[in-house]
């Protein structure tokens, strides 16, 4: 049998520096960033990306660490990976998001994945996702000639402020509420560590405020904004802020309802439809996790 070389080589550049980085992606509009490659190499081992060229962030040193900031915040680089982010000196200010880095699959995938890369791939499935969305994390993305622009990690996981061409996820920046944070998700036959649901529940005293998050359901995290409001209405945040477990339940009940509803009713004539005994299940998956989160939240 003869085996033939491919047709074309494949362009590698390994800039040591996030501008640089812009740069080559500029010069090379087909090329692709690379840093973990988790998802990169899936896709390619698939059949589904074939690449021009291959932009390696790994020797970008101010992507792979993170840093406080001004303003109660930190500045959380996009190639931080799963592994470094579940270490205990992290966990100990952004806790779910340590505990969703922790959740995110094999040792393999822990040490080679990063922050950066699960956002931008947006897989529904990102155990990280949901917890930045309930922290409203904020994106920092680097574009050519030095420029940075913001925006809320909510917004491109939604496609309202798709990544410009040469752009790249420079860095996260995340507050510090320093109180208690929960992530929970349930795993099924999907592949290993894979959620079919996942919640994130922080808690902001400052605010006053309980923000959560439903992921693994939708393309996107799902953010029940009126349980949120209305579960916060309930706590004695001046006091010891437990609730009792009707409360809980109840919360619960209202995030699946609000992330899975009941079809509309039908029209004059029409056969009412109703959820199949699956997305039942799911349902119930939800409200269990969101309960349970916020229990934790609050002991």
């Amino acid at each position: 049998m003869t085996t033939h070389a491919p047709r074309t080589s494949q362009s590698v550049t390994l800039p040591g520096s996030l501008d640089e980085a812009v740069a080559a992606l500029a010069a090379m509009p087909a090329a692709v960033p690379v840093a973990g490659g988790t998802d990169l190499m899936a896709a390619v081992n698939r059949g589904q990306l074939r690449p021009a060229g291959l932009v390696g962030l790994g020797r970008i040193s101010e992507l792979r660490s993170w840093r406080y900031q001004d303003g109660g915040h930190a500045l959380l680089g996009a190639g931080l990976t799963h592994a470094r982010m579940g270490r205990p000196d992290f966990a100990a200010l952004i806790p779910a998001l340590a505990a969703s880095a922790r959740a995110a699959g094999p040792p393999q995938i822990r040490n080679a994945g990063t922050l950066g890369g699960n956002i931008a791939s947006a897989a529904p499935t990102g155990d990280t996702l949901p917890v930045l969305a309930a922290l409203e994390a904020e994106l920092i993305i680097a574009g050519p000639g030095g420029i940075r622009r913001e925006i809320p990690v909510a917004h491109l996981l939604t496609g309202r402020d798709l990544l410009g061409p040469a752009e790249l996820i420079g860095f996260v920046r995340v507050p510090l509420l320093h109180a208690p944070q929960v992530f929970l998700k349930a795993t099924g036959r999907t592949g290993p560590g894979r959620a079919t649901a996942s919640v994130a529940v922080v808690l902001d005293p400052q605010r006053r405020g309980v923000r959560c998050a439903v992921g693994a359901i939708a393309p996107m995290p799902l953010r029940p904004l009126e349980a949120e409001r209305w579960i916060a209405s309930l706590i004695d945040w001046d006091g010891e802020r437990g609730l009792a477990a009707e409360a809980l339940a109840a919360f619960g009940e209202y995030v699946a309802a609000a992330c899975i509803p009941d079809p509309e009713p039908a029209a004059a004539g029409e056969e009412q439809q109703v959820l199949s005994p699956a997305v039942l299940h799911l349902r119930r998956t939800v409200a269990a996790l969101a309960r349970r989160a916020l229990g934790r939240a609050l002991s």
